[in-house]
């Protein structure tokens, strides 16, 4: 049967349009075959991610049917394990009864082998190939998961790339690398990387992982955004007066300093994880929902961020407090160490939409809470007839990715009883928990691992992409690295280096004094980070 073609009333189309083949964008579908013999490869098996992530990402996909019938996790790293020492160690980190567990184990086994040379990797392979042969006639999909620091990265693809790329000719078969941040360093040492790993895949092969981009709030803001009228008037530069993006973490580096110190907070979460959340908030409205129609328009967005300015940054440094021990406490940091633990960050989008709307990323360890969540406030209401100051009662939409995933909205409502005009702020509240009772909102993980399998590259991070991000970083990378810029002292449990506060008044934002959030206690008990977790649901 042809597909139906419609055709716009009063319009003409000639026989040689009709004919003509769709671009492969309007062909664009995801889908994992039922047949599919899926191998999924989780090099550096033997290491933290994979046993803390990786391989319970994969359990969760498992136990709710989302992976074929005919898959095989095959761990590859260079500790002398055996398979049932594999599975001994993964055991704790997965969850559910022991024949739950073991259902999911005895799909999982290991190859020993080096990262360099032949002999593993034709191991490896010969793995690979013999199962994919019990099953001729079948598509084939490898999956390569590098569970593994960025810098073996070259040599792991090339052995790969070398040696176990011998997938079958059947169609429907793939095969595809997923890798994991840090991409590099700075913007040339990005590019190096990846212009090594272009040589070995192409970019539709290559899913550059983001976690953050698999959050389920993350991905509500991109439905919420564009399929709801009454959004689309107020999300310009005329009604908005700032948005802050948020990440803190209760908690120091207990023990990882060494490898924070090598990046710092900025490396760590600002450039990836709160610049993906930007451009999601900043973005116009793609075409489709293809990958690439959506990643076209954050790319857009990033490229019109100019580099940070060093007066919109404000850095910061936990010391000792309350018996918990500072930064430079910890024994895997180098005494002396000025890498930053904290940073507050003001960029501007320049474009018509956006002009002059300051967006502060703030990111920190060993704060006085733990929240990721994106602030969008509003400009005070002109004309403001009911009395008192509008500047202190400001709208504002917030997205609350966790703790307890949350939107929620201030609005100024008339408080109840006889006063005429007596305003106050309240909210209209969607808790996910209360709402969606009983459903799970799983990891972000599984999401990213499934949308691989599928071939759904919309929430990975694209070359071009990758390299907008860097640009707006890297010079004050270069003058943190150089300690040209000052790093504040801040107590370990508090909100940070007060300097923080004078940047977001400088960004025109306004707290809400006067807002009271109603159930203050037991959201504070279950959602130390949520609205009402400081009172006042608005200060970091």
């Amino acid at each position: 049967m042809s597909e139906a073609v419609l055709v716009p009333q009063g319009s003409i189309l000639l026989e040689s349009e009709l004919s003509a083949p769709l671009s492969e964008r309007e062909c664009w579908h995801c889908s994992v075959e039922k047949k599919l013999c899926l191998s999924i490869v989780v090099l550096g098996a033997s290491g933290d991610l994979a046993s803390k992530k990786t391989y319970p990402a994969l359990q969760f996909l498992f136990r709710n049917g989302f992976l074929p019938h005919n898959v095989s996790i095959i761990g590859y790293a260079r500790s002398p394990l055996t398979d049932h020492q594999l599975r001994d160690k993964l055991r704790p980190r997965l969850s559910g009864g022991e024949e739950e567990r073991d259902a999911f184990l005895k799909h999982c086994t290991y190859v020993q082998g080096d990262y360099v040379g032949s002999q593993g990797w034709q191991g490896l392979e010969g793995v690979l190939s013999g199962r994919e042969g019990k099953y001729h006639g079948c598509p084939c999909g490898r999956l390569y998961y590098l569970a593994l620091p960025p810098s073996v990265y070259p040599q792991v693809c090339s052995g790969l790339k070398t040696y176990c790329d011998a997938l079958p000719k059947t169609e429907g078969s793939w095969l595809r690398v997923i890798v994991e941040k840090p991409f590099g360093r700075d913007l040339s040492s990005s590019e190096e990387l990846a212009e090594v790993l272009g040589q070995l895949y192409p970019e539709s092969q290559l899913y550059r992982i983001d976690h953050y981009l698999g959050k389920e709030m993350a991905q509500n803001l991109f439905v919420m955004r564009f399929a709801n009228m009454f959004l689309s008037p107020v999300w310009n530069r005329n009604c908005i007066s700032n948005v802050q993006i948020t990440f803190k973490e209760d908690f120091g580096t207990q023990g990882r300093g060494g490898y924070f110190d090598t990046f710092g907070i900025i490396r760590d979460v600002i450039q990836n994880h709160l610049t993906q959340l930007l451009a999601f908030v900043a973005m116009e409205k793609p075409l489709s929902i293809h990958p690439d129609d959506i990643r076209d328009e954050k790319v857009k967005v990033l490229r019109c961020i100019q580099p940070v300015q060093e007066h919109h940054v404000v850095l910061g440094q936990y010391t000792a407090a309350d018996g918990q021990p500072g930064y430079t406490d910890d024994p895997t940091v180098p005494s002396g160490s000025k890498t930053p633990t904290f940073a507050a960050v003001t960029l501007f989008v320049d474009n018509d939409r956006w002009s002059g709307v300051p967006f502060v990323l703030k990111a920190g360890k060993a704060l006085n809470d733990r929240k990721a969540e994106i602030r969008v406030q509003l400009r005070p209401t002109p004309h403001f007839v009911f009395g008192g100051n509008p500047e202190r009662m400001r709208n504002e939409l917030v997205v609350r990715l966790q703790p307890d995933e949350a939107i929620y909205l201030k609005m100024i409502v008339k408080r109840p009883g006889l006063e005429t005009g007596d305003c106050a702020i309240s909210e209209l509240d969607l808790d996910y928990g209360k709402r969606y009772p009983g459903v799970v909102i799983p990891d972000a993980y599984p999401r990213l691992i499934l949308d691989a399998i599928r071939g759904d590259q919309q929430h990975f991070v694209r070359r071009d992409e990758l390299r907008a991000a860097w640009a707006i970083f890297t010079p004050l990378l270069h003058a943190v690295d150089e300690g040209r810029l000052p790093v504040h002292p801040y107590p370990y449990g508090s909100r940070g280096p007060p300097e923080a506060d004078e940047l977001l008044a400088r960004a025109g934002f306004v707290q809400n004094l006067d807002y009271k959030w109603p159930h203050k206690a037991a959201a504070a008990a279950s959602s130390p980070g949520g609205a009402g977790g400081n009172g006042n649901g608005a200060r970091l």
